[in-house]
């Protein structure tokens, strides 16, 4: 077994429970079928790769497992997953390296479900980095981080006001205090709300394969006039 964990962090996909700020432009359902196109993508580009992939989920009674099986068509045996667990976000994040710590992974990577393009390169990238630093970042373009890697939980998350355009400023300079040593990966954007969406939907225009499930789901979009 790989001894580097890929950690995805992800929400059960409920209509009305998930990104809501995009809901405001192309309503709940799109917003939905959407979301699972990106969850589509991820497990068919990680599952079963090099890496160890787990998807850390809330809420925590969904059934989790059975989802990410449905979605991508994968053997559910095949599929690891744990429950989220913290107060807020950063204890969350918190939470996910210390449980594939206690798993004995000596090196975990975790990303978000918010960029279906991001792509094996770059977590190649993550993975080959942490032989030579602590921590390792990519840099979301709305001030935040796509992906954070370590080789053991250190504590970067206390205090920092997550989901704000500071994160990845704060989260530098308490590596720094700690005595940590940083790489940064390329940046990447999340997709929030309707202009990173149509970002996304030019990106996809050129390359679908980067997420060929969310390319798919925008046509589908565009045909409702939706997009």
């Amino acid at each position: 077994m790989s001894d580097v964990a890929l950690v995805i962090m992800a929400r059960y996909p409920e209509k009305g429970k998930i990104k809501t700020r995009l809901a405001r432009s192309i309503g709940e359902e799109g917003t939905l079928c959407l979301y699972q196109a990106f969850l589509t993508d991820l497990a068919w580009r990680f599952a079963n790769w090099t890496c160890h992939l787990h998807w850390a989920y809330t809420p925590p009674e969904a059934d989790f497992n059975a989802f990410v099986a449905s979605l991508a068509t994968l053997d559910a045996s095949s599929i690891s997953s744990f429950a989220q667990e913290g107060p807020d976000l950063g204890a969350r994040l918190y939470h996910a390296f210390r449980f594939t710590q206690s798993r004995q992974f000596q090196r975990t990577i975790l990303i978000g479900s918010d960029s279906p393009q991001i792509s094996r390169t770059i977590i190649t990238q993550a993975q080959e980095a942490l032989d030579s630093v602590d921590v390792v970042l990519g840099p979301a373009e709305d001030g935040g981080y796509y992906l954070i890697a370590m080789k053991e939980p250190h504590d970067l998350f206390s205090d920092i006001p997550m989901s704000t355009d500071a994160v990845l400023r704060m989260t530098l300079e308490r590596a720094q205090r700690l005595g940590l040593s940083v790489h940064l990966l390329e940046p990447l954007f999340d997709v929030d709300e309707l202009p990173e969406l149509l970002r996304l939907v030019h990106l996809l225009q050129e390359r679908s394969y980067l997420a060929m499930a969310t390319a798919a789901q925008i046509a589908q979009l565009k045909k409702e006039s939706i997009l």
